[in-house]
């Protein structure tokens, strides 16, 4: 099995409401793949609240394999909410590894 962790901060051009409506969209439109694409074992979005971090939405997700986590991300339903991701949120960070 493989983990794939990202990491995300907010775009400082929108407001704290503004954020807050993303990051939601967010976990929702993530965690709906999970239903949607073979190959996931375990799709968690978590949206942080705690001023002593320094990101602010995190992915926790568990493959099958690699092949799995490609799959994944070439999928289609994946490229248009990593589309809006992309012009939502900023500094990303990813650590894959195996279980």
């Amino acid at each position: 099995m493989l983990r794939h962790i990202v990491t995300w901060s907010y775009k400082e051009r929108f407001s704290e409401a503004e954020n807050k409506e993303n990051a939601i969209k967010i976990k929702r439109e993530l965690e709906a793949l999970f239903h949607r694409i073979d190959g996931i074992i375990e799709m968690r979005v978590y949206i942080n609240e705690l001023s002593s971090s320094n990101q602010d939405l995190i992915l926790n997700s568990l493959f099958e394999s690699t092949e799995a986590l490609a799959d994944y991300q070439s999928h289609p339903e994946h490229k248009t909410i990593s589309a809006f991701v992309s012009s939502t949120m900023q500094n990303r960070a990813c650590i894959d590894y195996y279980e």
